[in-house]
């Protein structure tokens, strides 16, 4: 008798995720810079207005035109700046001041006009738009004679563009002193302060750095800021690599590019053509090698999650009307979707499902064997 097993298939679509893209965030970069004046009175240091209080100000002589000037040390797209007026006295001392936005270090009065400042109240902190203005250099004057010009704090705002990198997991191979390895997504270049702001392994053999972006997603691009200070040449030879295994640490995933060399205090970008991981490594190979990064920013689109088809063999007596085999299949699509990348979605029946396709197979028919 010929026997028949019947099997019960399963077919899951799960669908394509809308495209979004991780939203720009605004961050103050003004302490990032270097700041100065145009003269000085009672030791009221042009860096006073970067230092996070209200109770210490900048506070130029009085003279001809003051000024104030932040370098940032790179050309940045200014959103806003925002200025904290002396709360003690003298408020008045602001008023007609201007501030400016532009690349020109020898003649500061020469910049684009951000904005024009009638008047603060003494202690406020007042913001004007700059509308992405690019500058290197950020002024603040006062034009006239017989001036003086007190700030006692100066933001300077800046939207970085969806960083797919920004909050996410970091690890690296090991750990310089306190270069962490959070420090390459924390926006800061590091160019005055590389040990808060840069990530660095010590030395040793093949080190690697390695952002864990949760889901999967279709990588266009990756940017490398290297370090200004000393030894850009660090980064030669790293490769970015990018996908969704772990094996040996992520640093077998396919390749991006190789980073042939980036100058000092430069941000390299690096085309990936949608290369789709979860994981961003770069790797340095060789012998006591110190893998130093500033900063890192991938770009891309996703989460991406491709249709996916699922196939479940079931005992013929089985039926998902069964908890437990809504259950058992609950979970097993919880692991395709773990294997995408999306360990931290929960799946629940909406409904209890009320259609099974079914395919019946036939077993091999067997041959009867005949004596002689």
């Amino acid at each position: 008798m010929n026997m028949r097993v019947f099997y019960k298939s399963l077919l899951f679509l799960l669908g394509f995720f809308s495209v979004q893209m991780k939203e720009g965030t605004e961050v103050n970069i003004a302490t990032w810079g270097i700041a100065n004046q145009s003269t000085l009175a009672y030791h009221w240091y042009a860096s006073n207005a970067l230092d996070g209080t209200n109770f210490t100000c900048t506070h130029t002589t009085v003279q001809s035109d003051p000024w104030w000037k932040l370098d940032l040390l790179k050309t940045y797209s200014v959103n806003r700046v925002t200025i904290t007026n002396r709360r003690d006295c003298c408020s008045d001392r602001i008023n007609g001041s201007e501030i400016r936005v532009g690349n020109n270090s020898s003649d500061l009065f020469s910049n684009p006009v951000c904005a024009a400042v009638p008047s603060i109240p003494a202690g406020a902190t007042y913001s004007y738009s700059c509308r992405g203005m690019e500058g290197r250099y950020v002024i603040v004057n006062i034009p006239g004679a017989s001036k003086i010009l007190t700030l006692c704090e100066v933001g300077v705002y800046v939207i970085f563009p969806g960083n797919l990198a920004t909050g996410r997991t970091v690890t690296q191979s090991s750990t310089f002193g306190t270069w962490v390895g959070e420090q390459a997504i924390d926006f800061n270049p590091g160019f005055i302060q590389p040990s808060s702001s840069c990530s660095s392994t010590t030395a040793q053999t093949n080190p690697w750095w390695r952002v864990d972006l949760h889901y999967i997603y279709r990588v266009s691009s990756v940017v490398i800021t290297n370090r200004l200070d000393c030894c850009p040449e660090r980064i030669d030879g790293a490769e970015i690599r990018i996908g969704n295994s772990l094996e040996n640490n992520g640093n077998n995933n396919p390749i991006c590019a190789v980073i042939s060399s980036i100058p000092a205090g430069v941000s390299s970008t690096y085309i990936c053509n949608d290369m789709d991981g979860r994981y961003v490594n770069l790797f340095l190979p060789g012998d006591s090698r110190f893998l130093t990064l500033c900063e890192v920013e991938v770009y891309g689109e996703g989460p991406v999650l491709k249709k996916t088809f699922v196939k479940m063999k079931l005992k013929s007596s089985s039926s998902l009307s069964e908890t437990e085999m809504r259950v058992q299949l609950l979970s097993q699509l919880q692991s395709a979707l773990m294997e995408r990348g999306f360990s931290d979605v929960m799946l629940q029946w909406s409904q209890p499902p009320t259609k099974e396709a079914m395919r019946k197979e036939d077993s091999p028919a067997q041959c009867a064997v005949r004596k002689r």
